[in-house]
């Protein structure tokens, strides 16, 4: 059954991730397993004051219940009074070096008692200074790994990235973008999420290897904190994957791990112009990277 080939790629894949991301960092993630009363659980791998990583987390998740989420079924006509359950691995990475970008990947299934089945995902980059090389490897990582299925794919699921990772109250892009497809069906859905899934170390690594030793100033980690408020905001504002976990009674601890260990908010800030910190700014908005 399809349910049972996804479950077993998820978990083999947060594993394969997390030994990947141990190499890097050179510690060791902790883990959590955890139930939910209402049916199923997780595990939650966690590392926190690593030396490569601040904090970040690589979450797999297998959790059922009798009535569908609002958020589930915000972009399709189903009953939601009937039995579901979802399952999927979804990770964000927080380095301590400003130069290091921080990293968001979710790949998940959701499945109804009707026989409905679906998939949804993708992967996102959000630098604190921007690097055109490193920008384009992420992109034509992310392509890459679509084209075999469809070359039409990735500009359709870069340009569906753009739009969602959008902070419409400030009319900005929380980073670079990637890819992002959702309500996607059966065979295709699920090709989408190993292909999505067996990129991710592919697009992150050589980036962190190029980035992670560079020297930075109490200035640089200033302005790493203030666009770590903007990751903030949006996850707690629009992130479907956050308001299905707090809506179906998840492990709260293992929604907001994503949130980074530490974030400042200063009131109407902006950057000089010609810095590096303004060419971030000026970068933040979608273009053709491949």
């Amino acid at each position: 059954m399809l349910k049972d080939q996804a479950l077993e790629y998820f978990t083999t894949l947060q594993e394969h991730i997390v030994k990947g991301l141990e190499s890097l960092d050179g510690g060791t993630f902790i883990t959590d397993s955890w139930r939910r009363p209402e049916g199923g659980g997780g595990t939650s791998r966690l590392i926190e004051n690593g030396e490569l990583f601040e904090r970040g987390g690589v979450n797999f998740s297998h959790v059922m219940g009798s009535k569908l989420p609002a958020s589930a079924t915000a972009h399709r006509s189903i009953e939601p009074n009937q039995r579901w359950e979802a399952m999927g691995v979804s990770l964000v990475m927080h380095p301590r070096n400003p130069y290091t970008p921080t990293v968001h990947m979710n790949v998940r299934m959701f499945a109804t008692e009707d026989g409905t089945t679906w998939f949804g995902g993708g992967m996102d980059l959000t630098p604190y200074y921007y690097f055109e090389d490193d920008a384009r490897h992420w992109h034509q990582t992310c392509k890459d790994a679509l084209d075999p299925i469809d070359p039409k794919l990735y500009p359709k699921y870069k340009q569906w990235c753009d739009h969602y990772f959008h902070l419409k109250h400030r009319n900005e892009a929380r980073g670079i973008g990637g890819i992002f497809f959702d309500d996607i069906d059966q065979d295709l859905g699920f090709k989408l999420v190993q292909a999505t899934g067996d990129a991710f170390l592919k697009g992150y690594v050589p980036i962190v290897i190029l980035r992670r030793d560079m020297p930075y100033a109490e200035q640089q980690r200033d302005w790493q904190l203030y666009r770590r408020g903007r990751y903030v905001e949006f996850n707690l504002v629009y992130d479907r994957g956050t308001l299905f976990g707090l809506q179906s009674n998840g492990r709260t601890e293992s929604i907001l791990m994503s949130m980074p260990p530490l974030v400042k908010w200063q009131y109407n800030y902006e950057p000089e112009y010609g810095t590096r910190e303004d060419d971030l700014l000026r970068n933040l908005i979608p273009k053709n990277y491949v």
